[in-house]
């Protein structure tokens, strides 16, 4: 313990030496100290296509060939390795052909009863696994709950986790939405962390909030307690940058997470498009970023929508055509006028009691089972759905918004524990 201690200083050390303008990523910092962490031990890897240095070389080619390591099996998330398939689709554990080593799927492929933990099989002859996931701040994407699920499976099994750091893209300072409702945590990836719904944290500060935090990993508090957990820091990132300030490229973390204006937008739409007939996306481009509600025709939905003097947004008619039908989609875009002023979440909640408005029947009135428990679980409050579904466009949610703001602001102050960087 005391050899991992004095090689965590030293990375924390090196992290510090690193000019204040450039931001380098975890991988980069344990390439700079020589990977002494991982010297010695047999390595899996769990990661994804955006999982890459700051030259955008790839971290599975990156351990591949560092000195001294041994690079043994790799492991696959949401999307598969290579980003190949659709989102929520099921993989087979199978034979990377660039590498030759074995993917083991552990979005669907863990252990049954526990969903998505790295099995015993899965983890045999690996001393640690390594993840380098890129996340987007927002509660509900799925790699930063893959990653708090393998932390349960190695901790269970006796594996160490070593978390490359990576920046959150909307910075560390903006939180925003529904704090979760606490018997929601863990009961799905949408819904991991007792965190608000854009949370504020980098990922390696979520791996401290899940072991720091009890009740968080669903294992016996003893495993927690011993599990060996290392976040690998990024040096040169404040908590002030946005992804456009760090000077890295963006990576297509997800088919429709192609750029940071769509991460933008996932953090602002990524709920208001379930259930009802808003989508996000207009013909087939501005993932996110463009609204549209075919029942409401565009130039009325930016009338109600300025009415409401969100802070820090507007919005403008768009149209794009449709590379599969040809034909001319029309929508909304999303612009942010006021960083500083803008309150992601506000907008999706906004959109519900607009659909509750203008659609014929309310679309939370009367979900399918499957479609409750997904919704419920990503938005994180059971109130304001039933709410919803009793009430409808009466819901009051400027009050539900103002309540949130005050919990997202204590939530703010108590995750301090966990931050890496000021």
């Amino acid at each position: 313990m005391r050899l991992v201690a004095g090689l965590v200083a030293l990375l924390l050390l090196i992290s510090l030496r690193s000019p204040a303008a450039e931001v380098r990523l975890g991988i980069d910092v344990l390439e700079d100290s020589h990977f002494l962490l991982l010297r010695g031990k047999r390595i899996g890897l769990l990661t994804h296509p955006a999982g890459v240095d700051s030259r955008g070389v790839s971290t599975v080619e990156v351990l591949r060939h560092a000195p001294g390591v041994q690079l043994v099996a790799l492991f696959a998330t949401e999307h598969g390795f290579h980003d190949s398939f659709a989102g929520g689709a099921a993989f087979t554990d199978q034979v990377d052909p660039r590498t030759g080593l074995r993917v083991y799927d552990i979005y669907h492929g863990g252990d049954v009863q526990h969903g998505t933990v790295p099995t015993a099989a899965q983890l045999k002859g690996i001393d640690a696994l390594v993840i380098d996931l890129q996340d987007v701040g927002v509660r509900s994407y799925t790699f930063s709950g893959t990653m708090k699920r393998a932390m349960e499976g190695c901790f269970q099994h006796n594996v160490e986790v070593i978390v490359l750091d990576r920046p959150d893209p909307l910075g560390g300072i903006k939180v925003s939405g529904p704090p979760l409702d606490p018997d929601l945590v863990g009961a799905s990836l949408v819904c991991e962390f007792p965190v608000p719904y854009v949370h504020g944290l980098t990922i390696g500060e979520l791996a401290r909030l899940a072991k720091g935090t009890p009740g968080t990993l669903h294992i016996d508090p003893a495993q927690v307690q011993h599990g060996k957990l290392v976040v690998v820091p990024m040096a040169g990132w404040r908590r002030s940058m946005r992804w456009t300030e760090t000077g890295l490229n963006w990576v297509q973390t997800s088919p429709e997470i192609g750029d940071f204006a769509a991460v933008m937008g996932y953090a602002m739409t990524g709920l208001g498009c379930e259930l009802s007939h808003f989508t996000h996306g207009v013909g087939g481009q501005y993932w996110f970023r463009g609204i549209s509600n075919q029942l409401i025709r565009p130039e009325v939905l930016a009338r109600e929508l300025r009415a409401l003097h969100l802070p820090g947004q507007d919005y403008r008619v768009i149209s794009a055509p449709n590379a599969r039908t040809h034909q001319m989609g029309i929508g909304l875009y999303i612009e942010v006028t006021d960083w500083d002023e803008w309150q992601p979440a506000d907008l999706s909640f906004q959109l519900m009691r607009l659909a509750c408005r203008f659609e014929p029947r309310n679309p939370y009135a009367a979900p399918t089972r499957a479609q409750y428990s997904l919704f419920l679980h990503e938005m994180g409050s059971a109130a304001l759905f039933h709410d919803l579904a009793a009430h409808g466009a009466s819901v009051d949610i400027d009050g539900y918004l103002r309540r949130w703001e005050v919990q997202d602001r204590q939530y703010r102050e108590a995750s301090r524990r966990f931050w890496l960087y000021n």
